[in-house]
């Protein structure tokens, strides 16, 4: 199977009333499960992470992350998972606050369900501020970086 027809797959799957499939074709195999009892959850959390960090940079005055939490300007996560800063706890992290990065680049890596996803920027920035730490647990649409686009 290719990445198109697997995409595919994946979409009538989310659309389809089965929760549990498992494909095996040769030596390839695919396993699909929807979590529907934990999806609500993740969805109500960033909601409630998200405005205390919008509101301490008010309290504490600091002028250079409150425009950009207020421009909106953020890199988000996609996923529910662990973010790590590198790809391994011997290298250097992927970003640091000052550096430019390019539409593409690897910011950051969530791990989920033991897969190891990058996470890309989606356009070109400069990355102000970093909210998350190495080996923190992560919600779904969590603030992760303050940028500002270039």
């Amino acid at each position: 199977m290719d990445t198109k027809q697997i995409k595919a797959l994946m979409r009538e799957f989310d659309e389809s009333g089965l929760s549990k499939l498992k494909i095996k074709q040769n030596d390839f195999s695919i396993e699909l499960e929807k979590a529907t009892g934990l999806v609500a959850a993740p969805i109500h959390a960033p909601l409630a992470v998200a405005a205390p960090i919008q509101q301490a940079p008010a309290t504490v005055a600091t002028p250079s992350s409150a425009p950009a939490e207020i421009s909106g300007d953020a890199i988000l996560s996609p996923m529910v998972g662990t973010y790590y800063s590198s790809p391994s706890p011997d290298s250097p992290e992927f970003v640091k606050v000052g550096d430019t990065v390019k539409k593409g680049q690897v910011v950051a890596i969530l791990e989920a369900m033991k897969i190891m996803n990058e996470l890309e920027a989606d356009f070109d920035c400069k990355i102000l501020k970093i909210l998350a730490s190495n080996g923190q647990a992560v919600e779904y649409d969590m603030p992760l970086f303050i940028v500002e686009k270039i």
